[in-house]
C-alpha cells in the first residue's frame, strides 16, 4: 500500500476551517499510480481519519467532481475535474514553459526521453517529459513521483540541499528498488559529494533494471537549484562509452534553462 503521511493538524488548527481543507487534501494526495482506487474504510485508515469524517469530505469532493465512485466496485477514484486543474497548473508553470523547447531539442539530439523534475518531500516529481525518437524508449509520465535516492535527478536535487536537511533525510537506511539501488546513507553521501563537484549525476539500474539516466541541475538568478533535467533510456543504448557525450549535452541544456531564469556564472 502506498504510504500516506500523517496530517500536521497542529499547523492548521489555529484557523477555523483549515483543518477540514487539510484533511480533504490528504484524501486527494493518498491516490497514486500504485493505489488509484480506495475503499472508504481503507482510505480513512490510511489518512488517520474517522470513517464518518472521511465520508463527509469525500461527498463534498465528489460533488465538485474532484473524486468519483467506481460504479462496479463502489471505490473512490480521482475525478475528471482534477485533470482540467492539472492541465491549467502545467500551462501556468513558467519553469515548464521555459524548459520545454530545450527539452525538445535535447530529446532530438540524444534520441532518448528528456524530463524536467522538481523535489517534493521524499520524491522527485516529473513536471514535463519529451519522448525520445528511438524505438522501445523508456519514459516517466508527467505527474509521476519517483524515489529521490534512486534517480539521477534526485541525486542532483539532494546534492544542493543544506547539510541539516540531508542529515535528516539520510538518517536511516534507504529502501532498495533494485539490486543496484544505493541504500547506505554514507555511500549516498559520497555520491552526492561527487555530484556537487562534477555538476552531473548518473544512475544506472537504480530505479529499475536496465534503465540509465543522466541529470544536471537548473539554477535560478539567486544561484539556487530549483529543478533538474535528465535524459533516460535503456542501458543498452546509454552505454558507459556514450554517457560522457550525453552528460555534456544534458549539462549544456541545463545551463540554457538556468540562464533564462536569470542565472549567470561568476
Amino acid at each position: 500500500m502506498f504510504p500516506v503521511k500523517e496530517l500536521d493538524l497542529h499547523a492548521t488548527e489555529m484557523y477555523p476551517g483549515t483543518q477540514a481543507v487539510a484533511r480533504a487534501i490528504a484524501l486527494l494526495k493518498a491516490f497514486s499510480d500504485a493505489q488509484p482506487e480506495w475503499t472508504l474504510n481503507d482510505l480513512a485508515q490510511a489518512t488517520g481519519l474517522h470513517k464518518t469524517t472521511a465520508f463527509r469530505l469525500l461527498s463534498a469532493l465528489e460533488a465538485e467532481r474532484l473524486v468519483m465512485r467506481n460504479p462496479l466496485s463502489g471505490g473512490y477514484r480521482l475525478g475528471v475535474e482534477l485533470i482540467a486543474m492539472g492541465g491549467a497548473a502545467m500551462r501556468a508553470n513558467p519553469l515548464r514553459a521555459m524548459s520545454r523547447p530545450v527539452l525538445v531539442t535535447l530529446a532530438e539530439q540524444t534520441g532518448e526521453a528528456a524530463t524536467l523534475e522538481v523535489l517534493v518531500e521524499d520524491y522527485v516529481l516529473v513536471i514535463d517529459e519529451v519522448p525520445g525518437s528511438n524505438p522501445m524508449g523508456m519514459t516517466q509520465d508527467v505527474g509521476h513521483r519517483l524515489p529521490v535516492h534512486a534517480t539521477a535527478t534526485g541525486k542532483v536535487l539532494l546534492a544542493a540541499r543544506p547539510e541539516a536537511e540531508l542529515a535528516q533525510r539520510l538518517a536511516e537506511r534507504l529502501p532498495a528498488l533494485t539490486e543496484h539501488t544505493i541504500t547506505d546513507p554514507q555511500q549516498l553521501r559520497s555520491v552526492l559529494a561527487r555530484v556537487r563537484q562534477e555538476g552531473v549525476a548518473i544512475a544506472v539500474g537504480e530505479l529499475e533494471p536496465g534503465f540509465t539516466a543522466v541529470a544536471a541541475p537548473v539554477l535560478d538568478r539567486e544561484r539556487q537549484v530549483v529543478a533538474a533535467i535528465s535524459v533516460g533510456g535503456p542501458s543498452v543504448r546509454l552505454t558507459a562509452e556514450r554517457l560522457p557525450e550525453v552528460a555534456a549535452m544534458v549539462q549544456m541544456s541545463a545551463r540554457q534553462i538556468s540562464r533564462q531564469l536569470g542565472y549567470w556564472p561568476g
